[in-house]
């Protein structure tokens, strides 16, 4: 058994929004991807909305935790530390490699099926920064962190669309905010 404090919620949100940064993905970058996404459904929306639902889903625990995992992989690969032949396949993010979906993919189910569906399309797509991290640029590796890309804003845009409908059913701003308190949790 640890004796050790569990690392506080505020220190895992900062270190994962600083390896984003690290990483040239700026949260404007995602929520463009989001406003892209949405705006079919919604001709109201603005791009502080999308800014809004990425910081959202950036303080979930489980996005944090992929995010901190997937990044120190990538950075492992590109430092060469990896061993082969994990070191090769992570490297040229090697097409049946699945490891990097798999996490991306994990940290989606808890924005239901809006967002696993949309995952799967930007994951196909290479939209925007998604499409920029996949081409590595240099000697840049983002097998984990392009996925991981996908899986942010695929749950910003499903948290948005159920907003959406929130708003549109009337419901007291209250109950909005609370349910999206219950989303967050994990």
């Amino acid at each position: 058994m640890s004796n050790k404090e569990p690392i506080k919620s505020h220190i895992v949100e900062k270190a994962a929004r600083d390896l984003l940064t690290e990483r040239g993905v700026e949260i404007a970058a995602i929520a463009q991807i989001v406003y892209d996404m949405q705006i079919q459904y919604n001709d109201t929306l603005s791009m502080e909305d999308c800014v809004v639902s990425v910081n959202a889903v950036l303080e979930k625990r489980e996005i944090q935790h992929a995010i901190l995992v997937g990044v120190e992989l990538d950075k492992l690969a590109e430092q060469k530390k990896l061993s082969e032949p994990l070191q090769s396949i992570i490297e040229m993010d090697e097409g049946l490699f699945g490891v990097d979906e798999t996490i991306a993919i994990g940290s989606v189910f808890g924005y239901g099926s809006i967002a696993v569906t949309t995952f799967g399309y930007l994951d196909k797509e290479k939209v925007g920064i998604i499409k920029e991290l996949d081409t590595k640029p240099g000697d840049k590796v983002h097998t984990f962190l392009d996925d991981l890309v996908c899986s942010v804003a695929a749950n910003a845009s499903s948290r948005l669309a159920h907003r959406i409908r929130d708003r549109q059913e009337k419901l007291k701003d209250e109950e909005i905010d609370h349910r999206d308190e219950e989303e967050r949790i994990g």
